[in-house]
């Protein structure tokens, strides 16, 4: 069992940065790829970025490719999401997950991949 706690969201400007972070409990955390995903409102959860397990592959869908960048501290059980120059669009509910792998280059696109997820931090991008 995983149990994943997001922090860092809020208001920021447009061009603004923030970091999500995201802790994982548990003695395993080595064995999950890890992987944001956002949901506005009244759309569907979508995914933002990816890692692999040793951190050495990662993920990003276009929208945020250039802009956000994912990074994981095995040592401190956290994976992270750097936000840069932000944008309104890019106000969602932000939620990390954890997909057991067994390689250790794997990162997964797909939410049905993922085993746990966390219960979102709000990110709120104003124009």
């Amino acid at each position: 069992q995983v149990q994943l706690v997001e922090s860092g969201g809020g208001l920021v400007q447009a061009g603004g940065s923030l970091r999500l972070s995201c802790a994982a409990s548990g003695r395993t955390f080595s064995s999950y790829a890890m992987g944001w995903f956002r949901q506005a409102p009244g759309q569907e959860r979508e995914f933002v970025a990816a890692i692999s397990r040793s951190g050495g592959s990662t993920a990003y869908a276009d929208s945020v490719k250039g802009r956000f960048t994912i990074s994981r501290d095995n040592a401190k059980n956290t994976v992270y999401l750097q936000m840069n120059s932000l944008k309104p669009e890019d106000t969602a509910v932000y939620y990390c997950a954890a997909g057991r792998t067994a390689y250790t280059n794997t990162y997964y696109y797909t939410s049905n991949k993922y085993d746990y997820w966390g219960q979102g931090t709000q990110v709120t991008v104003s124009s």
